[in-house]
């Protein structure tokens, strides 16, 4: 008994179904034609029917002004008029039409309109599918829903999962936005619109552009892969994956991103970036390098994070802040610092915080720092408390400048003057022909000012209350040689590769195979044999060098106001 109601048992569980018309079922003619005339057409047995003709074939219904219904086979040739309605939800009409009703297929053409509850599509010939319910057209077509217009070469449309698939030129069209691509699904249902290929999504507040994604047209809401890009009037802002927000202007990028500011092409790179187009703001993190070029001459700019803040004003280019282990690379200039703040309007960069810049062999040192820029070339450096300036002579010797402000001027971004400004120290080495040292020359003072030649320091003039002394070689001391907050930081000196990182780093060029040389070897004559090498002659034996001859013991310089005869070098 178990056995045999068991099959009756799965049986009952199983959900009724609605079985599909079979293959070959007859297209029925439905009764109220004005008029029937049976005949041949092409070698064929036709009944051909005027006026008021329908028929029916499952849940599809076809009518038509006239047809003609082939008798040796399962066909329906239909003209002016023609509509075919399957389920009551799908209707296509047209000038004429054909449907096999084996196959279930019926092919439309002549101003064909298919329209389901959520869109209307025109185009001039339609292939529908009526067991997949897959629409099909090659000719172009319109669709038209509540919310959107869509144009496209071709496409194929699912009346069940209600999904369009486009293929050549593409163009989707609201009314805040135009997607134009050339594969493209769309979900009517959804309202979400997948690409395949480049696209742009040309709006209101910007332009998007990627090659591959999903747009959602309700929510405005992008996500991009493949090279994504949102441009904006003063941004274009990239990367491998973008999802951006129209509704809140609100972005992010991430790998391999890209900021560039339109106004000063300024161009900011990372790992992940993130755009506030309400606010201006754009902020990059993840090993960023800021990019900025100006005649001839690349500022690169790295920190842990990056942040551009743009202004209002239609000229104002904006405020670069970076934070955290900030490194600067810049021809002749390089630096660190552990925040700083440039000001692109007044070209102007704050550093702040244990900030060391380096100008050729010159040490800078200061609790903050400005760098003024003109031209985009730097014109002053201005060092605020504690301030030091350390550099190295040709025997690497340290001449020290100490105070409490100093002002650095610069021609052709070569130092030229140093005015220190409060509590002025100078220690510097005398050279004689840059191959011997002479002495020591240190010197205190209110107020200083240094000149400089080739970034050589010329003279240093004592302004207020100078007190100088020189210290001969054999004299010299330890202690001497180093002012109270002497530190040499040359360690900490950023490389060009540091601050570029991975992000500007150029492109390893492929290493070619070197060719193979073939040794070939000469066959020695018959009969001599090879001469051996000569020995070396061994080296003569070095000469007892002379002993140098004692320093002349030089006295200080009785004009302490002006030390510039032995032309130091700082």
């Amino acid at each position: 008994m178990l056995l045999l109601t068991t099959p009756l048992v799965w049986a009952q569980r199983r959900p009724a179904q609605t079985a599909p018309p079979q293959k070959g079922q007859r297209i029925e003619l439905l009764p109220g034609a004005g008029e029937l005339i049976g005949g041949v057409f092409n070698g064929r047995q036709i009944r051909k029917l005027i006026g008021n003709v329908s028929f029916r074939q499952g849940d599809t219904y076809l009518y038509c002004d006239s047809a003609y219904q082939y008798a040796d086979r399962n066909a329906i040739e239909a003209f002016s008029n023609v509509r075919v309605v399957q389920n009551d939800t799908v209707t296509i009409t047209g000038d004429r039409g054909f449907y096999d009703g084996d196959a279930r297929l019926a092919r439309m053409t002549g101003n064909v309109t298919l329209r389901d509850p959520r869109i209307t599509l025109t185009t001039p010939a339609l292939d529908y599918d009526l067991n997949r319910r897959i629409a099909f057209y090659r000719d172009g077509g319109h669709i038209v829903d509540p919310e959107n217009t869509l144009d496209s070469q071709r496409g194929y449309y699912n009346t069940e999962t209600q999904v369009f698939s486009f293929r050549g030129n593409v163009r989707l069209q609201s009314r805040d936005y135009t997607i134009t691509n050339d594969t493209l699904q769309f979900n009517t249902q959804t309202k979400v619109a997948y690409f395949f290929g480049p696209t742009r999504i040309t709006g209101q507040q910007g332009n998007l552009y990627a090659e591959k994604g999903t747009y959602n047209t309700r929510t405005r809401v992008s996500d991009f892969q493949r090279n994504a890009k949102i441009e904006t009037p003063n941004y274009l802002l990239g990367g491998d994956q973008l999802i951006y927000d129209e509704a809140r202007q609100y972005g992010v990028a991430r790998g391999n991103v890209s900021m560039t500011a339109k106004k000063d092409n300024v161009v900011i790179r990372g790992d992940v970036g993130r755009y506030w187009r309400t606010l201006g703001r754009a902020k990059v993190y993840g090993s960023p390098v800021m990019r900025s070029i100006a005649d001839r001459d690349t500022l690169y700019l790295a920190a842990d994070t990056l942040m551009s803040v743009e202004r209002r004003a239609a000229n104002d280019p904006g405020i670069i802040y970076a934070y955290r282990r900030v490194k600067i690379y810049r021809g002749e200039l390089q630096g660190r610092c552990d925040s700083l703040t440039y000001n692109r309007r007044d070209s102007v960069i704050y550093l702040n915080t244990k900030p060391v810049l380096w100008n050729q062999k010159n040490q800078l040192t200061a609790d903050s720092m400005e760098i003024r820029l003109r031209r985009q070339k730097i014109d002053q450096m201005r060092l605020y408390a504690n301030s030091f300036i350390v550099g190295q002579d040709t025997l690497l010797n340290f001449n020290q400048v100490k105070g409490r402000n100093m002002v650095a001027y610069f021609t052709n971004s070569k130092l030229r003057k140093v005015d220190v400004l409060g509590n002025a120290e100078s220690l510097y080495y005398a050279l004689e022909n840059d191959t011997a040292t002479t002495g020591l020359n240190k010197a205190v003072s209110a107020n200083m000012a240094l000149r400089f030649a080739e970034n050589k320091l010329q003279t240093i003039t004592f302004l207020t209350n100078p007190d100088a002394s020189f210290i001969p070689p054999h004299e010299l001391k330890e202690e001497d040689k180093q002012l109270k907050g002497f530190q040499w930081l040359i360690a900490q000196k950023p490389t060009r590769r540091a601050v570029l990182g991975k992000h500007f780093a150029p492109a390893a060029k492929p290493k070619g195979k070197p060719a193979k040389k073939v040794a070939t070897k000469k066959a020695a004559p018959k009969g001599k044999a090879t001469a051996k090498p000569a020995a070396r002659p061994s080296k003569p034996a070095a000469k007892p060098a002379k002993a140098p001859a004692p320093a002349a013991r030089t006295t200080p310089t009785q004009k302490p106001a002006t030390l510039g005869s032995t032309k130091p070098k700082l």
